[in-house]
């Protein structure tokens, strides 16, 4: 493929919303804020829609009139036409047609939206996640909990923590590109399955559960099979997006999970293993940092997690159930119910910060209606002394008292108001507290999922 000039190629095109043609859409809380309804909406000011980090343990949905898209690995632009998806390089990619890749692709089709080699290039150098990867993180979670005698972190058990380990290890990863080599695939897998065999029986053994070991031959030709069918699709990824930039066209980052997720800056031990924020766009990608400007940072007008970990603000009553049912905080990937609670601006702050985000999103702000006050957490306590941070420690964290600000409710519903002077002047108040506190104006308040229920701000 030749390379386009560098010398000649032309600005990309600016957004409404961003002023500049490169962006990204970022988590600021532990995930589920409505990053695909942002990326989604963005991708008409865009051509190329990049996921940067993750797996299939990701869920983001997009709502297109009564139709719900529930997307896991290809970007949330894939639905629009004439726009290019790319799965980068940090990004562990599940090829299987049952829980992965060629799922969600078939899974399209049948509803009528194509995916082939016209709008979607995967990385070659992008990691694959394996059946072997997906028992092994069932059961070391399990044996964990076991062996500590405590509940586990909360996986969801699709291999993504397993996978990451193997890239770091190298000598037992293999990646997208090693699909299309049939005698080195089936090297690997021969050599692998002994090592993971090995292990996995004695993670069984700790939480005494049952293990069916692996065969490579019966493996390999699963795989192999999986690589024919994407092969048109697996590429450099790197060159692409190189291209796309010589060329002038804009390019949005899509980020999955959450900032709070963050491997390096979330609340470990109770995190996913990539690097979740903005920083991960660059090594995930293979797009120099220099060409991100804008950052778009989504936020829910509450706060949600799935999993163990600490969650100061955690709603464990009628108000916390009310939330729930109408935000239907309930799972993409794994169906389970959130656990909910009030809006923690301290922790949307510090992400923020942590991102250089230059302009908020608030969604769910229609999910509030009928609460007579609303409280946002503005700090926390500990040992009688307030923190006046997000501590980077969960056990900190998870023995900090929120520190509240009340703010009045409102009753009237808003998921059918599309001017932000339509909106209750509670409802109005409540997002200019946000925008406050957190620094960063608010540019979209999302009174639903869907691309209609979005309302703009300057």
């Amino acid at each position: 493929m030749p390379q386009a000039p560098v010398a000649s190629a032309p600005a990309p095109p600016a957004s409404p919303l961003t002023g500049h043609g490169h962006a990204a859409v970022v988590g600021l809380q532990w995930g589920d804020e409505g990053k695909g309804q942002i990326v989604d909406l963005l991708t008409a000011d865009h051509d190329v829609i990049v996921r940067f980090n993750g797996g299939n343990n990701a869920g983001h949905s997009v709502h297109i009139g009564d139709e719900k898209f529930a997307l896991h690995l290809l970007p949330s632009g894939i639905t629009y036409p004439g726009k290019l998806s790319v799965i980068g390089n940090g990004v562990v990619v599940d090829p299987s047609p049952d829980t992965g890749l060629l799922k969600e692709i078939d899974t399209l089709a049948a509803r009528g939206v194509t995916v082939d080699a016209t709008n979607l290039i995967v990385s070659g150098r992008a990691h694959a996640v394996l059946p072997y990867h997906k028992a092994e993180d069932k059961l070391y979670d399990s044996a964990v909990a076991a062996a500590w005698d405590h509940d586990p972190i909360g996986t969801t058990g699709r291999g993504i923590g397993p996978c990451y380990a193997d890239k770091a290890l190298r000598s037992s990863a293999i990646r997208m590109v090693d699909l299309l080599d049939a005698e080195s695939l089936h090297g690997k897998l021969k050599r692998n399955v002994t090592i993971k065999n090995a292990v996995l029986r004695a993670l069984a053994e700790v939480c005494d559960a049952d293990f069916e070991p692996f065969d490579a031959d019966d493996l390999f030709e699963q795989v192999a099979a999986w690589g024919a069918r994407l092969a048109p699709m697996i590429g450099d990824t790197r060159r692409t997006l190189w291209d796309a930039e010589s060329a002038g066209r804009a390019i949005l980052f899509e980020g999955a999970n959450a900032a709070l997720l963050d491997v390096d800056h979330g609340t470990y031990p109770f995190v996913t293993s990539s690097t979740t924020s903005v920083l991960g766009a660059a090594t995930g990608s293979g797009l120099a940092p220099r060409k991100l400007h804008t950052v778009i940072g989504v936020a829910k007008a509450y706060t949600s997690r799935v999993g163990g970990g600490p969650h100061p603000t955690e709603l464990d009553d009628a108000t916390g159930e009310h939330i729930r049912q109408a935000g239907r905080e309930f799972g993409t990937t794994t169906g389970r119910p959130r656990r909910v609670g009030w809006l923690d601006l301290t922790a949307v702050r510090y992400t923020a910060q942590l991102n250089g985000v230059n302009a908020l999103v608030l969604t769910g702000l229609s999910v509030l209606a009928g609460l007579d006050t609303l409280r946002v957490c503005v700090d926390y306590e500990l040992d009688g002394k307030r923190l006046g941070d997000f501590p980077p420690d969960a056990a900190t964290l998870a023995q900090a008292t929120p520190i509240y600000e009340d703010l009045p409710g409102f009753s009237e519903p808003t998921g059918g108001v599309r001017a932000y002077q339509g909106l209750p002047d509670q409802a109005r108040a409540y997002v200019e507290r946000v925008e406050a506190f957190v620094g960063v104006p608010v540019r979209i308040v999302c009174v639903g999922p869907r691309r209609d229920q979005v309302i703009r701000r300057g």
